[in-house]
């Protein structure tokens, strides 16, 4: 049977997706206006930063207001998921619960993350090496919301471990677990190394559920490649998406060029504008400085010009003037003001 289109619809549990390309949770980046951002370029689903059971079930005002917002434009388009990291079953049955009253259509649980200081309390990527803690808190997340819940895996621990594989199996057998987004590179190697395509393949093979491809799909031609080597039942977008919200529209056929330096420009402002909204004007003009290079890039500026006006917008003390900066920079044959 032939392999399905990335335009095709799909089904997490109760749920339909209109397409095969979601945005992956960003830590510290997926907030509600990433991810609208997503959705208005033609994401058919996206997933939040990584948020905390424990900051959930002991009320934390920043983690409850801030990070489980979900903006009512995220629902067009299809389903919002947020991502919870813990290693507490009954401390993660409180908190999705919490995060479904929120409004989630889905909660994907992070077992994956390599950072030391998540790992060294147990959750993300420690819990390939309890199996069993694994399932508990799965469960307790599925319980706890009533909604469908998708497992996001390395492959394992360390090069050569396929504990991810293992405890993938189980997650969907014991846990009820909807759907593996499964990254195949260990969590040692952080985003190095080559992603091992065929262990997710064989993953899709053996899985009884669907199996989301994420790592290494930077750009349309590898995720595609990826998508047809792999049969996953969809790619979720990561890093390569940063600045580049055109990449799901690349990849639904909805464009073939690059964006022009008006259209990088337009979404810049669109990304200030949120980010004024969701943190009020000193914090986003701080916050906003993650963000900078990932536009800058994308403007197509000789190394020279790119570098001077990257160095400016960090140093920018007002969003108008990164925005003025940013603008003067692009237009032919421009220097970085001053």
């Amino acid at each position: 049977m032939a392999h399905a289109r990335l335009t095709d619809t799909w089904t997490l549990g109760p749920l339909t997706v209109p397409n095969r390309v979601l945005l992956a949770p960003l830590a510290g980046i997926g907030n509600w206006f990433v991810r609208l951002q997503a959705k208005r370029h033609g994401a058919g689903m996206a997933v939040s930063e990584m948020v905390s059971s424990h900051a959930i079930f002991h009320g934390n005002e920043r983690t409850c207001v801030e990070m489980l917002r979900i903006d009512p434009r995220e629902r067009v388009g299809g389903p919002v998921s947020i991502q919870l990291f813990g290693q507490d079953p009954s401390v993660m049955r409180v908190a999705a619960k919490v995060v479904a009253e929120a409004g989630a259509d889905a909660i994907d649980l992070n077992m994956g993350c390599p950072v030391p200081k998540v790992c060294k309390t147990g959750a993300g990527a420690a819990l390939l090496d309890d199996p069993d803690l694994a399932v508990a808190v799965a469960q307790a997340a599925r319980l706890g919301s009533g909604l469908p819940v998708t497992v996001k895996l390395r492959s394992g621990r360390r090069p050569g471990d396929t504990s991810g594989f293992e405890l993938a199996l189980r997650l969907v057998e014991e846990a009820g677990v909807a759907a593996i987004a499964f990254h195949p590179r260990s969590a040692a190697v952080h985003h190095k190394g080559v992603p091992d395509y065929e262990l997710a393949a064989r993953l899709v093979q053996s899985l009884d559920a669907p199996v989301i491809l994420t790592g290494g799909l930077s750009d349309a031609h590898s995720t595609l490649a990826a998508f047809d080597q792999t049969g996953a039942t969809a790619v979720m977008l990561a890093r390569g998406s940063l600045g580049n919200p055109w990449l799901f529209e690349q990849l639904l056929g909805l464009r073939e060029d690059a964006p022009t330096r008006p259209q990088v420009l337009a979404e810049l402002d669109w990304t200030i504008d949120c980010a004024i909204e969701h943190l009020g004007l000193d914090r986003a003009t701080r916050y906003l400085r993650k963000f900078y290079p990932w536009y800058v890039a994308r403007l197509g500026l000789d190394r020279p010009l790119g570098k001077a006006l990257g160095e400016s917008l960090q140093g920018a003390l007002t969003v108008d003037h990164a925005r003025y900066t940013a603008a003067l920079a692009a237009l032919p044959g421009a220097a970085v003001p001053v």
